[in-house]
């Protein structure tokens, strides 16, 4: 029997953009057996548990192997300044439970294809030991791929911290980029995680291929960048390894398998579904007439800064549907205490609140729901591209800065909210405009009509003869025997 091994990384986004891929290629190849190593984070990243154990219990195919569990010194863990940085750490530590692993597989099945995430670059050195070929998947955009490929040539002419540079970055195809906007693990030079990084990004290209989770005419520009090796201002593009646009995806129960979903479109059928209230309310609304605030599965914000978006909401007018999770250090018994005094009874008869988790991909589809206000990161971003949901661009960690440029100045599919302060923080005012502006005003408008049609691009895209189709198609072919 022929197979596939794929290693995410632990963060439940990435493990679920890998599922996804997983799915995918079933639907198209149902006669392959998929084997999916994970491994536990140093650090408390959310249980994965139950969404594996749907995976598994729903999709035969698809086989979990669990590594053993890595213990780090304590004083490694101490001197981390964020915990991602000690995933890097288990990553090169598991190298010899990850060769046992494959090994071990391999002595009931003939392995073709690994397929990395990104931060899993440390497997390559294991895969060329036994002779497999290596993909790398990037969760993210071509764009975000874009800058990684030159992420070490930006890296070699300038020893200043990109934190402490007041220049523009001119990467190949896609707009200037603030060097402050770098992904936040880039911007600390003499921090140990953006080594790890630099690492990553040089042995990208000597990858059998990367996977992006994209499709062309959503980057059409640093999609021809890369495949033709076009050149930037500043020197030209590294080469790039065959390059599979074979997006957009999306949590879906459209691929010839049951839905999985995490955070995103499924809740089932028949007897055993509950209808969430939060749909329940939206069925109420007019159509596209609710801003739907949601910032993925981190992204928490202050006392003071969620009372802004409350003063900006109420303030706005607008129909809302907001995602609220407790600030970090707060009580959870003293929730409605996070919000100005009267906001909930002021707002409920046009604003619903939900407590840390919606459904998200659901919510954006509801025919009431007209803007999103996001974080940029990308799964959310091609669900909103998806439904057809302008947005409002709201970034808070890793690549999303970058993201939001893209959205706004290269994309035009969402508009900027622009921070008050240099640490982040936005007034009530700021919500307000940005909120009135994406629901009813004419550059509204623009952004909604370019985001509508580039819903029709995504869906041609994965139809038969379209872009991700025949990426996707030219992906198994790269698998044959040579």
């Amino acid at each position: 029997m022929e197979a596939i091994v794929m290693y995410p990384s632990p963060a439940i986004g990435h493990l679920i953009s890998m599922v996804e891929l997983a799915k995918l290629i079933l639907s198209h190849r149902p006669s392959l057996s998929i084997h999916i190593i994970i491994f536990e984070p140093p650090y408390d990243a959310g249980s994965t548990a139950t969404y594996i154990n749907k995976v598994s219990s729903t999709i035969p195919s698809i086989i979990f192997h669990r590594l053993p569990t890595i213990t780090l010194p304590q004083s490694l863990i101490s001197s981390a300044k964020i915990p991602e940085t000690l995933t890097f750490e288990v990553l090169l530590l598991n190298n010899p439970n990850l060769e046992q692993a494959l090994v071990s597989i391999s002595n009931n099945v003939n392995i073709f294809a690994f397929i990395a995430d990104f931060f899993c670059y440390a497997a390559l050195s294991v895969t060329a030991k036994l002779n497999i070929p290596t993909y790398e998947f990037i969760t993210s955009g071509a764009g975000s791929l874009s800058l990684v490929l030159c992420f070490p040539s930006m890296h070699k002419n300038t020893n200043k911290k990109f934190k402490d540079m007041d220049a523009l970055l001119h990467i190949p195809g896609i707009p200037p980029i603030p060097a402050k906007d770098m992904p936040t693990p880039m911007l600390e030079r003499d921090d140990k995680i953006y080594q790890f990084l630099l690492d990553a990004s040089i042995l990208l290209p000597k990858s059998a291929g990367i996977i992006v989770n994209t499709f062309e005419s959503l980057e059409p520009r640093a999609v021809k960048t890369m495949t033709a090796g076009l050149g930037a201002p500043d020197g030209p593009l590294p080469p790039c390894p065959p390059l599979y646009c074979i997006g957009p995806l999306i949590v879906s129960n459209n691929r010839g398998v049951s839905d999985t979903s995490h955070g995103g479109s499924g809740g089932g059928s028949g007897d055993s579904y509950s209808k969430p209230e939060c749909l329940v309310w939206l069925d109420r609304q007019p159509s596209q007439s609710v801003v739907f605030l949601c910032f993925g599965s981190l992204g928490r914000f202050s006392v003071e800064q969620l009372k802004e978006i409350a003063v900006g909401l109420e303030r706005s007018g607008e129909r809302f549907l907001w995602v609220v999770k407790n600030p970090p250090h707060f009580d959870d018994s003293d929730f409605n205490s996070i919000f100005p005094a009267g906001f909930l009874d002021r707002t409920k008869e046009r604003g619903f609140i939900v407590k840390s988790w919606a459904p998200q991909a659901e919510i954006l589809n509801h025919e009431s729901v007209g803007g999103f206000v996001t974080h940029c990161g990308w799964n959310s971003v091609l669900e909103a591209v998806c439904a057809g949901v302008p947005m409002v661009a709201w970034p808070l960690y890793a690549e999303q800065r970058c993201n939001k440029i893209l959205l706004v100045e290269e994309i035009k599919i969402a508009l900027p909210m622009m921070e008050s302060t240099e640490n982040g923080f936005v007034n009530s005012s700021e919500v307000e405009k940005r909120v009135r502006e994406l629901m009813n005003s004419e550059e509204g408008n623009s952004v909604r009509k370019k985001t509508k049609a580039m819903k029709d691009e995504a869906k041609a895209a994965l139809n038969d003869g379209g872009s991700s189709c025949v990426a996707l198609i030219k992906l198994f072919e790269s698998w044959k025997p040579k």
